[in-house]
């Protein structure tokens, strides 16, 4: 039966708004055959996250070590049977009719990898509000995404991605950030394989005092420089390398 993996970090002290994201995934209706799967991975070894997790055969629960979400999505990676993976923050929503609609596209548009949908910032009131930079619906031109993040926007909120399994396994994953690394992965992403954008909005980002966006060391002058080089250093070397499974340069000595 083909499946979603969808995947969720947390961290003890951050895991109160779980029920919320697993009602959230409750109310998905599938396509036909489809159904999903919900792997979680505590950022430490309390397990106290865990405890509160409903009895359901679709969730996966695990634990270990600490290394940020980075680390904990990729070990929960390990987990995952899906074809499609996708990421929900452990404070975050889907919409009804998210997963549904990422599964058409995929299954509609052989060549297309990935896809990322329009998001709603969740108030504190319950409240929706959001912003009018999205790009249209449909195939994302190729390099469009690292142009406006150079350029110092950002269109797309990178935790709305769904992808196909073999390419975030040949990505090794999420990159070793302490932050971003939604962003890093779907600025990777976009040079190995075309992306769409789904125009309907299918992802709700919580805020909140707690949440790691909102702590001080997220915006450290010397991390957010660190962050920014390694993600566009290493589109930059995608692209040398050779971009959508085109042929690359031979740089091999042949004596």
């Amino acid at each position: 039966m083909p499946q979603v993996s969808v995947i969720t970090a947390v961290i003890n002290g951050g895991h109160h708004y779980l029920g919320d994201a697993y009602r959230s995934l409750c109310e998905q209706e599938m396509p036909p055959g489809w159904t999903w799967e919900w792997i979680l991975q505590e950022d430490g070894t309390t397990q106290i996250p865990l405890r509160e997790l409903p009895d359901d055969p679709r969730i996966s629960p695990g634990y270990g070590r600490p290394g940020r979400a980075c680390m904990a999505r990729t070990v929960a990676l390990s987990r995952a049977g899906g074809s499609l993976i996708r990421a929900l923050d452990a404070d975050d929503l889907l919409t009804p009719g998210a997963l549904a609609r990422e599964i058409k596209i995929l299954e509609e548009h052989p060549s297309v990898g990935w896809t990322a949908c329009a998001a709603l910032d969740l108030q504190p009131d319950g409240s929706l509000t959001g912003v009018t930079t999205d790009p249209p619906e449909g195939l994302l031109e190729p390099g469009s995404i690292v142009a406006s993040y150079e350029a110092g926007t950002m269109p797309i909120v990178g935790g709305t991605c769904c992808i196909r399994r073999d390419l975030i396994f040949a990505l090794g994953g999420w990159p070793a950030l302490p932050a971003s690394e939604d962003l890093g992965l779907m600025l990777a992403l976009e040079q190995i394989a075309p992306g769409w954008f789904i125009s309907e909005v299918g992802y709700c980002y919580r805020k909140h005092p707690t949440q790691s966006t909102e702590e001080s060391r997220f915006f450290d002058p010397v991390e957010l420089r660190a962050r920014r080089v390694l993600i566009i250093e290493r589109v930059a070397a995608m692209r040398r390398l050779g971009r959508f499974g085109g042929s690359r340069e031979d740089t091999t000595d042949r004596g």
